[in-house]
């Protein structure tokens, strides 16, 4: 089975791109980041509401050339899924490609397989907030995952 994986072409520096997947995560993922992604060891938390998050520990970073994180604590509590946890122990890779045009980025989420329960909830949620990635890398203004009015009185309640 093949891992979700994902090439964008971005007219930047590979230290803008590796600044954004190490410094900037809530400016084009989610508003919802806790913890620290720029030393190997560190772990940080996603989360997209009350009912999903992500906790991923920073395994290897590689200056302007690759970061990867493990996921180490996840849920995707959603009506549609019976496995709420298949995220944990899956890598995300970044791989980050200098050139003359620009710069590659290709992101491999092993572990994403069609087999996954969530394949197509979470492929579709990854070209969203890569699209997200590529705006704020672009314009420097992304378009993170936000809680809404509703969701924050929920919360308060």
């Amino acid at each position: 089975m093949k891992d979700f994986t994902w090439t964008l072409a971005i007219p930047a520096s590979e230290e803008n791109i590796y600044a954004a997947l190490t410094q900037s995560i809530p400016e084009w993922w989610t508003e919802m980041f806790e913890g620290n992604a720029q030393r190997p060891g560190q772990t940080f938390t996603i989360a997209f509401g009350p009912t999903v998050y992500k906790t991923l520990l920073v395994e290897e970073l590689v200056p302007h050339n690759k970061v990867a994180w493990r996921v180490v604590d996840a849920l995707i509590d959603l009506p549609e899924l019976r496995n709420k946890k298949e995220w944990i122990d899956t890598q995300i890779v970044w791989e980050i490609y200098g050139g003359s045009g620009g710069t590659l980025v290709k992101l491999s989420h092993l572990g994403l397989t069609p087999a996954a329960e969530c394949y197509e909830i979470c492929a579709s949620g990854w070209q969203n907030f890569l699209q997200s990635f590529e705006k704020f890398i672009r314009i420097g203004l992304g378009s993170p995952f936000r809680m809404t009015e509703a969701q924050l009185k929920e919360e308060a309640i």
